[in-house]
């Protein structure tokens, strides 16, 4: 028995060497991605590249590549497409060449839409259909053509029509002409709008919500809008959980409510740490933040930093105001104990506005009273009777108004997106006040991502001041130079006008632009380098200053970290170079 056995076991081994498969090597060309990649994906012979194949599997697909290959270019309008080829074998392997000739593709002629009067006056369905007719003219392309058909039938469930369906979703194909017509049809049905809206989970009074809800009852329901509800909730930092939801499945005679499910974030938010700042040098912060003070909103914050060349407490009171746009009352103080290469300020600040949106801008106008003195013109280890220090003590009191706008794909790290703030601060005259002075400042700063893993980024500052009392303005409200947000290569605000003993005293104008471009080899490690040019000056004569050099980027748990490496160029006076610190969001 054992004698037979064996027998059967080296009859087996002597057939595998006959039952043996081998792969196939498939090559493709006549065309490039993506028809080439189709083409692959769609011929059979590409499944066994890693797999066996007998030599009549091979022979049995071979027949059918043509075929398969006519068929895997029709989606991008090719319709007599074939290939011609050559089978071979290659030791065990099969080889197979595949020449493919895509022929001529199919043009879109005519696109044909037919659609409710009034739902395609809407700004995005218009906009919306505009994507289908571009269709015209262009080579037949299923994915293009279902990406533009279902983004009108979005546009028009994003902005009320929950009711609407396709009634003709046709594409007829003339192969002798090659060309195509596009005929597309909806029944829109009414257009749904809001009807209640119920807070769910919230710990405030009924009603405090209401000042984030962009719409009301009985408007046009728009997903945009509860969007931006969403966004709202979650940026005022109550919850830790907002969900906005409307009730779609059981809305009925055209009105849909809307439920927003809450969760309170945690009331009280301790914060300690230390940090590293070119500006500030090392030092430690704190703070004690009370998301909502009581159950009509209040906010309470409060801040202490102890640094090198900062010493900073300051508190601040928020009352959020009843109706649309956001309206807040906000009351702080602030003291400030600040020295730089330039100038050393103790000062007091009491700050009272009222800031609210204002188409999509966020505008606060208020009042402040400033007072203090500062040495201008000193470096922290002179002493104070330095010849060509200037010493100064003054109580001002302003008003401010200012404009502020962001706009982004992403918060955290930005491929698109910008923005502008302009301020403006004046005194009434000298009334308690020590001298009198108006000024305005605009930031602005633009991004922008190229060739998938760049970034351009633009930055600008101008300021001018009108006073006929310089002397008698705080270094913070005089226009200095240098430092990481002004031109990298230089300390912070160490240059500006200087006096007949050549200190730097600042100046009544500024004017700052700059240009990175950011490389990313890795989703969190980058390169970049930069230019920044300007000054702060009197009169007309910018004279600007440059600075210029290299950084890295690590976009870390925390936020982005941006560390520079700058220094001046043709500058005489100075050399060497600066090391510059950031850490927070681009915007």
């Amino acid at each position: 028995m054992r004698r037979i056995l064996r027998r059967h076991i080296l009859l087996l081994l002597l057939l595998i060497p006959g039952l043996s498969h081998a792969g196939v090597q498939l090559v493709v060309d006549g065309v490039d991605d993506p028809l080439k990649a189709a083409v692959i994906a769609g011929v059979s012979l590409s499944q066994y590249a890693n797999r066996d194949v007998s030599e009549a599997q091979v022979h049995r697909l071979y027949e059918k590549a043509d075929a398969q290959v006519a068929t895997a270019l029709q989606p991008y309008g090719y319709y007599d497409a074939h290939a011609t080829g050559k089978l071979e074998q290659v030791g065990k392997d099969w080889k197979v060449t595949l020449h493919v000739v895509p022929g001529a593709p199919v043009t879109v002629t005519s696109v044909d839409i037919k659609l409710d009067a009034s739902a395609a006056k809407l700004g995005p369905i218009r906009s919306a259909r505009r994507a289908i007719e571009k269709l015209k003219d262009a080579r037949l392309d299923d994915a293009a053509y279902d990406s533009a058909r279902d983004g009108l039938s979005g546009a028009l469930t994003a902005n009320g029509y929950l009711d609407a369906r396709m009634t003709v979703h046709r594409v007829e194909v003339n192969r002798g002409e090659h060309s195509a017509a596009i005929h597309l049809a909806w029944e829109v049905g009414r257009r749904y709008r809001y009807g209640h809206i119920h807070f769910e989970g919230s710990q405030f009074q009924e009603g405090f919500l209401d000042r984030y809800v962009p719409f009301k009852s009985g408007d046009y329901f728009d997903q945009a809008q509860l969007l931006k509800l969403q966004q709202t909730l979650s940026g005022a930092d109550y919850f830790s959980v907002v969900n906005v939801v409307p009730e779609i499945d059981t809305a009925k005679n055209g009105i849909v409510d809307i439920d927003v499910e809450l969760s309170a974030a945690k009331r009280t938010i301790y914060t300690a740490g230390l940090f590293v700042g070119t500006d500030t040098g090392i030092g430690v912060r704190g703070g004690i933040e009370q998301r909502w003070v009581n159950k009509y909103g209040h906010k309470w914050k409060n801040d202490i930093v102890l640094a090198q060349r900062l010493k900073m407490l300051s508190t601040q009171y928020t009352i959020p105001l009843p109706g649309e746009n956001q309206r807040s009352l906000n009351f702080g103080a602030t003291y400030r104990d600040s020295d730089t290469v330039t100038s050393q300020s103790r000062t007091l600040e009491l700050i009272a506005n009222e800031s609210e949106l204002w188409h999509d801008w966020v505008r606060t106008v208020g009042v402040h009273a400033l007072t203090g003195t500062f040495d201008v013109g000193k470096t922290p280890d002179e002493p104070e009777s330095t010849p060509g220090v200037e010493h100064g003590s003054s109580t001002l009191v302003y008003f401010e108004g200012s404009l502020a706008r962001k706009k982004a794909d992403n918060f955290d790290f930005v491929r698109h997106g910008w923005s502008v703030s302009i301020d403006a601060k004046s005194t009434v005259s000298d009334f308690l006040s020590s001298a009198s002075f108006s000024q305005i400042t605009v930031d602005g700063k633009w991004i922008r991502a190229f060739w998938r893993n760049n970034r351009l980024i633009l930055r600008g500052t101008i300021g001018h001041t009108w006073t006929d009392d310089f002397e008698a303005l705080p270094p913070q409200l005089r226009f200095f130079a240098g430092g990481d947000q002004s031109i990298r290569g230089y300390p912070f605000q160490s240059i500006g006008p200087e006096n007949s003993y050549s200190r730097v005293i600042g100046g009544h104008n500024l004017a700052i632009a700059s240009a990175t471009v950011e490389h990313y080899f890795t989703p969190r490690w980058g390169i970049a380098t930069f230019v920044d040019a300007g000054n702060a000056f009197d009169g007309t004569s910018v004279q600007a200053k440059i600075g210029t050099g290299v950084g890295v980027r690590w976009r870390s748990p925390v936020g982005m970290i941006r560390l520079d490496v700058g220094t001046p160029i043709n500058d005489a006076q100075r050399h060497g170079v600066e090391l510059h610190l950031v850490i927070g969001p681009d915007l």
